[in-house]
């Protein structure tokens, strides 16, 4: 089998579980040494970072705060440090914290900016520095932003939508550069903060078109692509991976 990413160096924000830990297993496999950060699961990090090296590959874990700027840039300089180069930036660290509007405390908006804005920012910039042409730089945004399945998700939602217009100007300064900038939403995923099981499922379930969650396993696929040399005419794209439920 061809390793389509030998060679290359990936960071992968907040992938000590579901979606982020998905996207650093399936980057590895296809040649990639991983570094993946964290803020509150070492254990699980550590647990990811040992599945991969099991499988041969090789992968990091950075204790890294996606919403401290800081922390944020030390896990940059640590991934060169480590592996020599940074040519794939998945910004995956995300909350998830909702409410009704009226009630949701300033302190709430401000920890959700931070992580889901704010690090993607820090993490962008300080990656851009170093990239080299061929470079890729991927988000993970939400379905939410095509189409609010449910109510107390609006700050939540603001945060992704900032992602996407981010990226679209993003495009044109690096674009130049040969490194190409793209944003994957997915839909319901069975994850820790959203299960197959749980009560999210109950209210949007039945709108999915495929019938079923989709697994971490399906949004690392659609990542790995965009991370991959097909994908180098593939830039400023939304990819929407919900099962069809804002189709």
């Amino acid at each position: 089998m061809t390793l389509t990413l030998a060679g290359k160096t990936a960071l992968v924000t907040g992938s000590s579980r579901s979606i982020g830990a998905a996207i650093a297993k399936r980057l590895t496999a296809d040649g990639a040494a991983v570094a993946l950060t964290y803020s509150a699961s070492p254990e699980r990090a550590a647990e990811v970072v040992a599945e991969i090296e099991a499988e041969g590959g090789r992968a990091l874990a950075i204790a890294a705060d996606a919403g401290d700027p800081e922390a944020v840039r030390a896990a940059v300089t640590r991934t060169i440090e480590t592996f020599g180069s940074i040519d794939i930036l998945v910004n995956n660290a995300g909350l998830g914290l909702g409410g009704p509007i009226e009630e949701l405390p300033f302190e709430t908006d401000q920890r959700m900016i931070a992580v889901n804005v704010t690090g993607i920012f820090v993490a962008t910039q300080e990656a851009a520095r170093h990239m080299k042409p061929g470079g890729r730089i991927i988000r993970i945004g939400s379905s939410m932003t095509r189409y609010a399945a449910f109510p107390t998700a609006s700050l939540y939602t603001l945060t992704k939508g900032a992602i996407t217009g981010f990226n679209r100007s993003l495009v044109r300064d690096l674009g130049p550069k040969g490194i190409t900038v793209n944003t994957v939403h997915p839909g319901p995923t069975d994850t820790d903060m959203n299960p197959a099981d749980g009560p999210v499922a109950k209210i949007v379930g039945p709108g999915i078109a495929i019938g079923r969650y989709g697994q971490p396993s399906e949004i690392a696929n659609v990542v790995a692509f965009l991370a991959s040399p097909e994908a180098a005419f593939v830039t400023g794209a939304e990819i929407v991976a919900d099962g069809g439920l804002t189709a």
